[in-house]
């Protein structure tokens, strides 16, 4: 079956068969989910070209795309802002509720404001926009992989002049975080590995991803992405 082939049905294609506990060391495995078929291929073109990355499967809906990323525990899950029925989100909120491992680079136009602001909210870890350049877009991939987010260009202007509008004050966000997670809280924003930041404060990696978890909800932001955002809306990045 190709690629073009899986935009005729509810399903996901595996690309390379096998989890990425079966994948060499330092390999980004990837799932792929986006409603056009042409999009999907070029997106495959670009990442088949690159001897770090690994395609594990291709997938058109949100229920394909779940299957997928529960099935092949990717690194990394490239979602099209255009999956039908609003099914982007519907992946990204099953994907925040069950806490998968997967980061997802969310890919977007420049005329998704409302969507890109949603993505944010829901975890998305970076934002792509499809006017890109290919060299570009597989850098974004390595970096989320590496830890860290991405959010340039419009995707920060649109979203710093949108997310949190509204939102707490800095006096608010003072009394609702403990000392604890307002030191956690600086060291996210700097983009520092929660590994790193556990080896900083000497607790275990288990204890900074409770302890952000709990900023994520107290501030209602989405992940380290949305974290970052409001850091910079507020002034404090």
């Amino acid at each position: 079956m190709s690629i073009l082939e899986t935009s005729l049905g509810s399903r996901s294609e595996s690309a390379q068969p096998g989890s990425m506990s079966e994948a060499s060391a330092g390999t980004i495995g990837l799932v792929l989910a986006g409603h056009h078929p042409l999009i999907l291929f070029g997106l495959s073109q670009v990442f088949r070209g690159e001897g770090d990355c690994r395609i594990l499967a291709t997938c058109t809906d949100a229920d394909g795309t779940l299957d997928a990323v529960q099935r092949h525990q990717p690194h990394i899950l490239i979602l099209d802002i255009d999956l039908p029925r609003n099914g982007a989100f519907t992946v990204l909120r099953r994907v925040r509720r069950d806490r998968l491992s997967a980061r997802v680079v969310l890919l977007a136009t420049a005329s998704d404001d409302n969507q890109i602001v949603d993505g944010v909210r829901l975890g998305a870890s970076a934002i792509v926009l499809k006017e890109m350049p290919p060299e570009a877009f597989v850098a974004c991939v390595r970096k989320v992989h590496a830890g860290q987010q991405w959010l340039e260009g419009h995707a920060v202007s649109s979203l710093v002049s949108k997310l949190f509008r509204g939102g707490p004050s800095m006096q608010d966000v003072g009394r609702q975080l403990t000392p604890r997670e307002s030191e956690i809280a600086r060291l996210a924003i700097q983009g520092i590995p929660t590994r790193e930041i556990a080896d900083r404060l000497a607790v275990k990696q288990g204890t900074v991803k409770i302890h952000l978890h709990s900023i994520y909800d107290k501030l209602n932001v989405g992940g380290r992405l949305g974290l970052i955002v409001f850091a910079r809306r507020h002034g404090l990045a």
